[in-house]
């Protein structure tokens, strides 16, 4: 008979994913030497190695593959049960797993604030990160649910619509273009613009926006965050193409100018997601609902014009 312990399991679960015991000593917030004690205790009571090491890494075992498998199966069967037990509790007390896509932290604090003004008695772990890891997040059941753009099918997810997330064109207020009204989109061909890295959800709809409507776009540079892009703008680097909901500050402050081209805003959509088998924790479920029927409504200026900031021609 085995004799382990969930804290065993948790500890090696995560050098699994680390594939480093400093990285799961770091995350754990635990000394080297105690996550290396964990897991020396658990092949122990295995019997057999759950790590093998080649070089300076270390790769999961025949065994460590199979207790990598049972170890997700039983933090999942906890979770489940802890969501159990938290609706006998109702929404008054809880916690909330969330992972948000960095272009949707320009309001999902907001909207965070909002609910736990609400329900003081919850607590919130937050991620912010890139499309790629949000989907990985959310495939091995790590978070809740995850505020993003429209999810790729084939991932078993569901996803509703709760706000508009419309993508402009965006200027430093010194730009030629600023201030001109009905721009057209074959002006567009003789500017550079900075844009986000290949995969990036903003930057797939600029380049299917492009190609509809048969627009050759030069690209100076590529950036992997919305911060980098706004300010090589600023500088007069270049044109860039961001959600409005990234630019509220800029905008009021005047550091930066939407521009007014045909066919702009592109209008998409944002989405919360979650697994379609994920049993939805009270606190979890709440927050879902406040999003489907309340956040488009809180976001301050949401429903103004995109281009109700520019100057007067």
């Amino acid at each position: 008979m085995l004799h382990l312990t969930l804290r065993q399991l948790k500890v090696f679960e995560s050098v699994a994913k680390c594939r480093s015991f400093s990285r799961a000593a770091e995350a754990l917030h635990l000394s080297q030497p105690a996550v290396s004690m964990q897991v020396k205790q658990l092949e122990e009571s295995v019997g057999l190695p759950l790590f093998e090491q080649m070089g300076k890494k270390i790769f999961l075992t025949e065994a460590g593959q199979e207790m990598f498998r049972y170890s997700r199966a039983i933090a999942e069967q906890l979770e489940e049960m802890e969501g159990v037990l938290a609706r006998l509790k109702g929404l008054g007390q809880g916690q909330l797993k969330l992972t948000v896509v960095s272009t949707a932290n320009y309001f999902a604090l907001q909207l965070l604030a909002s609910f736990c003004q609400r329900h003081t008695g919850v607590t919130v772990s937050l991620d912010v990160t890139n499309r790629e890891v949000l989907l990985q997040q959310l495939s091995s059941n790590e978070t809740d649910m995850a505020i993003m753009g429209l999810p790729p099918e084939g991932h078993d997810l569901g996803a509703e619509s709760f706000m508009e997330n419309p993508l402009v064109v965006i200027a430093s207020p010194g730009h030629a273009l600023a201030g001109v009204r009905q721009i057209k989109l074959q002006d567009l061909e003789r500017e550079t613009f900075l844009v986000r890295e290949s995969g990036s959800g903003t930057r797939s709809a600029m380049e299917r926006f492009f190609q509809e409507h048969g627009i050759a776009y030069k690209t100076g540079m590529v950036m992997s965050t919305n911060e980098a892009i706004k300010q090589a703008v600023q500088a007069g680097m270049g044109l860039g193409i961001v959600s409005l909901h990234t630019v509220a500050l800029e905008l009021e402050t005047g550091r930066l100018a939407v521009l007014d081209v045909e066919s702009f805003p592109i209008m998409r959509h944002w989405f919360v997601v979650h697994r379609q088998d994920k049993r939805l924790s009270p606190v979890a479920a709440g927050f879902k609902a406040f999003l489907l029927e309340e956040a488009a409504a809180l976001m301050p200026g949401n429903q103004a014009s995109p281009l109700s900031s520019m100057p007067s021609s």
